[in-house]
């Protein structure tokens, strides 16, 4: 793949993502408008908060973490690729099937174990809600397979559309209760596990149409079979590293009133940047490292990382920027109405200040990790997701008593750029083809300059437009003009700099 299709590459799974984040935003919007934080949307969001940890941790963790880069070796030597995923389809179809029915056996050890906090009416609430939702992990795990053979031939859009129809469904069904007066809850819920079975017809179509329509059949044991799942055991902490680290931070939260909402909300606001940078840049990165290592292409493969870095970079670090300057008029403009009211808004904002100074860790990580993954080594990332795990742990725990309900968010910001430089340091044993080149470390310091440029720009034009952004409907408005304050500044000072050439971003979207 050459380095501008990898870009091009990244833009399409970030078109995507982006759409999938925004209507992720309206999702969440009406979700705190119409029932709002309380026992009923704690209950909720630890609720599906479960099928989405196993899923990060079967599908787009660990397991794609270990089935990408063989079934893209396969591809690049010819050698049996519709096979290996015939039998990693059949294979992971058994495993999700099994979790799903132990898990619906054992929801309230799972609802304990995630949110033991909870007083007995969120606690019946959330083990109802996660027997219905559940499910979604079966539908949406082998989607993930299909996602992952799309992934690795190159075939990007449907893969990334496929989350946008969790969106989709789940808004209508809310606008739908919300209209005809039914319960919302109970639409909302079970939406989600039809809203897996429309995801895996997406991407199985797809693939089908790429020529790997790969039929389930009893699992086989094969040595691909065992190699991948060698590799995939120590992922599985490796690449769900956040998400044990949220279930964590859940689980002291879940001791406080309203603090597990306050904390999915904020938790929303800053992965949208990371869904779209983060996520996008790693899903195209695995399996292009892997192919460029199998074919002795490292000059590829460095350049390749170091823009993946870059372009990484230049869109995390100025919106960690905004979500530290102006998290209030965000937080407020976007949330604050119906059920979700002041009090509520000020906590998510601290949050999502909290959780800003943490996204260009996480970001990265999604850029490193591959370099791990496309070489099959999933042990060491395991060694520090735990190094980082216990960080996170005694952090959140330990400052619960002392600063309440926050320490979560500075646990789980703290970890990450622990694991982070756990992950820089571990590859400079890996040769050339992992070091940064000249044009990154030139280019990075001046993405910090136009970053700090536009926050001061943001928080001047936040304090012109306080105002505006208080007041009804107008608000609106006011941060549209907040936003493009910020759009503009950063850009202008980042070409004025050279930090980011408007005729890259244009050749990018041509080629």
């Amino acid at each position: 793949m050459k380095p501008i299709r990898l870009m091009s590459g990244f833009l399409t799974v970030g078109f995507w993502t982006l759409a999938s984040r925004v209507l992720g935003f309206v999702r969440e919007i009406m979700l705190l408008a119409l029932i709002g934080p309380g026992p009923v949307m704690d209950a909720f969001v630890a609720a599906f908060r479960l099928p989405n940890m196993f899923r990060r941790f079967f599908a787009e963790g660990a397991f794609n973490a270990a089935f990408v880069p063989m079934f893209s070796a396969k591809l690049e030597g010819d050698e049996g690729a519709a096979t290996f995923g015939r039998d990693a389809l059949s294979l992971l179809a058994l495993a999700t099937l099994m979790l799903t029915g132990l898990a619906m056996i054992f929801m309230p050890a799972l609802v304990w174990a995630t949110a033991g906090g909870f007083d007995a009416e969120r606690f019946d609430l959330t083990v109802e809600f996660g027997r219905i939702v559940f499910p979604y992990i079966f539908f949406m795990s082998l989607s993930a397979l299909f996602s992952g053979v799309l992934n690795a031939t190159g075939r990007f859009a449907a893969a990334a559309a496929a989350p946008v129809l969790l969106n989709v469904l789940v808004i209508a069904a809310m606008a739908l209760a919300w209209f005809t007066g039914g319960a919302i809850i109970t639409w909302l819920i079970w939406t989600i596990p039809l809203a897996g079975v429309a995801q895996l017809a997406l991407t199985w179509g797809a693939a089908s149409r790429a020529g790997f329509g790969l039929g389930l059949s009893l699992p086989k044991w094969t040595p691909d079979m065992a190699k991948m799942v060698r590799t995939a055991v120590p992922a599985a902490l490796a690449t769900g590293v956040m998400q044990i680290n949220l279930v964590v931070g859940q689980l002291v939260a879940s001791r406080f009133d309203s603090a597990v909402s306050w904390l999915f909300a904020a938790d929303r606001l800053y992965q949208l940047p990371l869904g779209v940078v983060g996520i996008a840049v790693g899903i195209v990165l695995l399996p292009d490292l892997a192919r460029r290592l199998k074919a002795e292409d490292y000059t590829g493969a460095r350049d390749a990382y170091s823009r993946a870095a870059e372009f990484s970079m230049a869109l995390t670090i100025p919106s960690a920027v905004a979500l530290m300057v102006i998290p209030l008029p965000l937080v407020s403009v976007l949330f604050e109405r119906g059920q979700t009211g002041a009090d509520d808004v000020a906590s998510i904002a601290v949050a999502v200040a909290i959780y800003g100074l943490g996204l260009p860790a996480f970001v990265l990580q999604k850029v490193l990790q591959p370099q791990y993954f496309a070489r099959g080594d999933t042990k060491r990332p395991f060694h520090y997701a735990l190094v980082a795990m216990v960080i996170n742990a005694a952090l959140a725990i330990g400052l619960a008593p002392v600063i309440g309900w926050i320490a979560p968010a500075i646990a789980t910001t703290v970890a990450g750029w622990v694991m982070l430089g756990l992950l820089f340091w571990g590859v400079r044993g890996l040769g050339e083809v992992t070091t940064l080149d000249t044009r990154y470390r030139q280019r990075l310091p001046r993405i910090v300059l136009a970053a700090a440029v536009m926050g001061v720009a943001l928080w001047m034009a936040s304090v012109a437009l306080s105002p505006a952004l208080g007041a009804a409907y107008v608000r609106y408005g006011a941060l549209v003009v907040l936003i493009a304050i910020g759009i503009i500044s950063y850009f202008g000072m980042a070409h004025i700099t050279g930090a980011l050439r408007l005729s890259d971003i244009r050749r990018a979207v041509r080629r």
